[in-house]
C-alpha cells in the first residue's frame, strides 16, 4: 500500500512538472485539470503570461501596471539568474522595450549584461524622468564587472610583467638580491653563515617603457553584451600604470573615446549602439596610433559582418601585422560562448596566421597578458 501511494505522488509530480514546461497546452480537452498548488500556481501564471501564444487572453498587455506586477512576480517564484532570462525573453518577445523607459518600472528590475545593453541602445529614447534611474541601473551592473574582473586582470597583468623582466645573468647593478636570495636558500653553508648565489635574478636591462593596449570596439547591435564588458575591461587596464590604453568605438563611423577613461559610466553612455559596420575604417584610423607596435597589442572586438570592403579590411590587417605589432581578433567578451559571426572572414584571418576567437571576461585577463608580455 505504502509503495502504492508513493508510486501515485511520483506520477503526480511528473505531470506537474510536464505541466510547468508545456503550460496550458498540457491539459487535453476532457481531461481533469492538473492540480498545482501554491507558488507552483504563481509560477504558472508568469510562464503563461510570457510563453503562451500571442492570441491568449491576458496576459503582460503592454500597461506599465501589468508589467510592473509581472516583474514582481518572477522576482517572487524565480532565482536571480532565471529572473534575468525571463526579462530578456519578455524583451525578445512582447516587444516590451518601453519598459526601461519608465523609472518606476526600471526599479523593479533586476539587471544584467544583455539589459544594460539593451538600455544603452535606447538611451536616446529615454525620458528626463527615467536618466537617473537608467544609470543606477547601469551603474550596478558595472560595479558588478569591475568587482568580478578588476583584481584577475591585475594580477594577470602585474605577473607577467614581473616574469618578462626576469633577468637569470643579470649585470652585478642589476641584481635583485631579495629573490637571489629567496631562490638560493638551499645553497646556505652554515660555517660561514651565507647564502652561495649560485642563480642570480635581477631586473631586465631593456627598458621599453610602457605597453600599448588599442581596442577597436564594434558597436553593432548584434555586440551589445561584448561591448558593456569591453567599456568596463578598457577603463580597468587604463588605470594600471605600466599600460596606455586607447578604446576606439566604431559602426559606420569611428570615434575616439579615449578622453572618457578611465570613467566606465561616461564611457558606455557615450557608445552608439546599432547602426552598421566598417571595421576597415576603424583598422585605418587605428594605423594611426601604432607608434610602437613591438609593444602594442591591438584588439579588435567584432563579430566580422564586414559592411565596408573586405579586401580593404584584410589589407589593413595585413599592413598592421607587418609592422610588429600583436592583433587579436576577439569574436565576443561574454560569457554565452561563441556568437554568430562572418566564418568566410574569419577564415582569411586564418590564413594570415591569426586565430579569431571568443572568451569570458575573465579569461580573457591571461590572454591579453600573454600577448603583451609573451609566454
Amino acid at each position: 500500500m505504502a509503495n502504492q501511494d508513493q508510486n501515485t505522488t511520483d506520477d503526480a509530480e511528473h505531470l506537474r512538472k510536464w505541466r510547468l514546461i508545456l503550460g496550458q497546452k498540457a491539459e487535453q480537452p476532457g481531461d481533469a485539470p492538473i492540480d498545482l498548488p501554491g507558488p507552483l500556481a504563481g509560477m504558472d501564471a508568469t510562464l503563461e503570461a510570457l510563453y503562451a501564444e500571442q492570441d491568449r487572453k491576458g496576459g503582460l498587455g503592454h500597461s506599465s501596471p501589468n508589467v510592473n506586477r509581472w516583474l514582481g512576480d518572477i522576482r517572487k517564484y524565480f532565482p536571480t539568474d532565471t529572473v534575468q532570462l525571463l526579462q530578456r525573453d519578455a524583451l525578445d518577445r512582447l516587444g516590451l522595450k518601453q519598459m526601461l523607459l519608465e523609472p518606476e518600472l526600471l526599479d523593479t528590475i533586476e539587471p544584467d549584461v544583455h539589459l544594460i545593453g539593451t538600455l544603452l541602445s535606447l538611451k536616446n529614447l529615454l525620458p528626463d524622468r527615467s536618466r537617473e534611474s537608467a544609470r543606477a541601473v547601469v551603474m550596478k551592473v558595472v560595479k558588478q564587472i569591475e568587482k568580478q574582473l578588476k583584481r584577475p586582470i591585475e594580477q594577470a597583468i602585474s605577473g607577467r610583467k614581473r616574469q618578462h623582466n626576469r633577468n637569470r645573468r643579470p649585470r652585478p647593478q642589476d641584481i635583485d638580491w631579495n629573490q637571489t636570495i629567496r631562490v638560493n636558500m638551499k645553497h646556505y653553508q652554515p660555517e660561514y653563515k651565507t647564502v652561495l648565489p649560485v642563480n642570480l635574478r635581477g631586473l631586465s636591462r631593456s627598458k621599453t617603457g610602457l605597453k600599448h593596449v588599442i581596442l577597436l570596439i564594434d558597436q553593432s547591435g548584434s555586440m551589445a553584451a561584448s561591448v558593456v564588458y569591453a567599456g568596463v575591461l578598457s577603463c580597468i587596464l587604463a588605470s594600471i600604470p605600466a599600460l596606455k590604453t586607447h578604446i576606439i568605438a566604431f559602426d559606420t563611423s569611428v570615434v575616439d573615446l579615449t578622453d572618457q577613461l578611465p570613467d566606465p559610466m561616461e564611457l558606455l553612455f557615450a557608445i552608439q549602439l546599432g547602426g552598421g559596420t566598417d571595421i576597415g575604417r576603424a583598422l585605418r584610423y587605428a594605423e594611426q596610433l601604432n607608434s610602437a607596435p613591438q609593444d602594442t597589442v591591438m584588439v579588435l572586438l567584432s563579430d566580422l559582418f564586414e559592411g565596408g570592403s573586405v579586401d580593404g579590411m584584410l589589407a589593413s590587417v595585413r599592413r598592421l601585422q607587418q609592422s610588429g605589432l600583436t592583433f587579436l581578433p576577439l569574436l565576443a567578451l561574454s560569457d554565452e560562448g561563441a556568437p554568430a559571426y562572418d566564418k568566410e572572414v574569419a577564415a582569411q584571418l586564418s590564413e594570415m596566421g591569426l586565430t579569431p576567437f571568443a572568451s569570458t571576461p575573465g579569461a580573457f585577463a591571461e590572454v591579453l597578458a600573454k600577448a603583451l608580455y609573451g609566454g
